[in-house]
């Protein structure tokens, strides 16, 4: 049986233990005003109706062919990844503590650690963190551990808007601000104009309307101001075809890597890459894998510099992340391991080529770039008048045309952010520009 529930006699016991007469009394903190007074009505029902409800609301959803990034990219995952990936050996929530039980584990994410640092082009990689935006607020924490008389950041506007969002959340408590700059015409962003008496600047590239920025420039200001360089990304895949971070002078590189075999599943979970120099390795957070000799002299893993963290130094550690997101940093050590250098680089250039095709396309059928700067494999539009009625219609036959720049940033209104990878092919992307013509 694969539900069994609790009797009557459980329940009572369980409610004279917490000291509540009946279930409602464990609502009583919510208010009244906001509390539903009458009883759901839903009717009991055997698995059988459970299914045939549930397929119904499945049969419900509109399939379509999604030009749509902004942090979330689709990408082909090989059908060996989730298969080797679910094996019960890997699919634990288990924390090596325990390394001379956890060998196995323990050199996945060793492996996943390399693995990043080699992409980012850094020395230290940790062993990821819970998505892009989680690893983005703990790169601008650890600024300040290493400038400690700073309370300030700089961020490029362009930062993906949900990432800064979860920064100024974890800076509210600890009364930190952060500073925006601005952006150039042509979509990169003005580091003429970083302020006095900042920690850091955080710089996504390909920022969040694909532009490719200029890191080297960031890297040079930053210098000059005496302040840290942190470089963000939403898309990883990027880094098999552009310069890594690393070695345009970043101080830290945080990002998203779901793009590496982890699927979309409407919008989580996630992968964090944390990454920074060895200097800075004991300011960073999270855990950190570390290859070692046993008595034996025989290689072996073990978690390293663990008195950052907060099972050793409770509340005076740098690092409060626990179990991480240890599943998809194996899946995403997988992919990395398929697909190789070549093979990245090889993905990313098809997903610039599918990308600048799509655009062309878009020119010709009346839109306008609204930046002339290189991009990677998404791009900002200026669409022609009528086009958000336009969108709606799409949509209903099949086709999700970008995202409205408007939502975010009042100035670009009118301008859309379109994307294309590897998984569209021209039949997709000529069917969609006969659409939009």
């Amino acid at each position: 049986m694969r539900y069994l529930s609790h009797t009557p006699e459980e329940l009572r016991s369980m409610l004279d233990a917490i000291g509540v007469k009946d279930i409602s009394g464990l609502f009583d903190s919510i208010p009244k005003e906001v509390r539903l007074d009458a009883p759901i009505d839903i009717k009991p029902r055997t698995e059988w109706e459970l299914r045939r409800e549930f397929e119904a609301m499945a049969n419900a959803n509109c399939p379509a062919v999604a030009f749509l990034g902004a942090g979330a990219y689709e990408h082909h995952v090989p059908a060996h990844i989730p298969y080797v990936a679910g094996r019960s050996e890997f699919l634990t929530s288990y924390t090596p503590y325990q390394p001379e039980v956890s060998q196995g584990t323990l050199q996945a994410i060793f492996e996943f650690q390399t693995m990043t640092a080699n992409l980012l082009g850094m020395e230290v990689a940790n062993a990821s963190m819970y998505d892009g935006a989680n690893a983005f607020a703990e790169a601008a924490l650890m600024t300040f551990r290493l400038k400690r008389k700073t309370e300030r950041i700089a961020y490029s506007r362009l930062n993906h808007p949900h990432y800064v969002e979860t920064m100024q959340t974890y800076f509210r408590p600890s009364g930190f601000e952060a500073v925006e700059l601005p952006i150039l015409p042509n979509g990169r962003t003005d580091f003429s104009k970083i302020p006095d008496g900042v920690s850091a600047i955080i710089v996504q590239s390909p920022n969040f309307a694909g532009v490719i920025e200029d890191l080297e420039a960031a890297s040079k200001a930053a210098k000059e101001k005496g302040v840290l360089l942190v470089v963000s990304f939403t898309e990883a895949m990027a880094w098999g075809l552009l310069k890594n971070p690393g070695s345009c002078g970043a101080d830290i590189v945080c990002g998203e890597g779901s793009s590496f075999g982890i699927p979309l599943n409407v919008g989580g979970p996630g992968l964090g890459f944390l990454t920074c120099s060895k200097k800075n390795v004991r300011s960073i957070t999270g855990r950190l894998v570390g290859e070692t000799t046993d008595k034996n002299g025989n290689r072996s893993f073990v978690l390293t510099l663990a008195a950052r963290e907060q099972h050793i130094r409770r509340e005076k550690a740098d690092s409060n992340i626990c179990t991480n997101s240890g599943h998809n940093a194996l899946t995403a050590a997988m992919y990395m391991a398929t697909a190789g250098s070549r093979g990245l680089r090889a993905i990313a250039q098809l997903n610039h080529d599918k990308a600048a095709y799509l655009k062309a396309g878009l020119e010709k059928a009346g839109f306008k770039p609204l930046f002339d700067a290189p991009f990677f494999n998404e791009f900002a539009m200026k669409a022609p008048a009528g086009f958000e009625k336009r969108h709606e219609e799409l949509v209903k036959k099949g086709f999700v045309a970008g995202l409205d720049l408007g939502r975010y940033y009042p100035e670009y209104k009118g301008a859309w952010l379109f994307c294309a990878t590897e998984v569209h092919t021209r039949e997709q992307i000529d069917a969609f520009l006969k659409e939009v013509a």
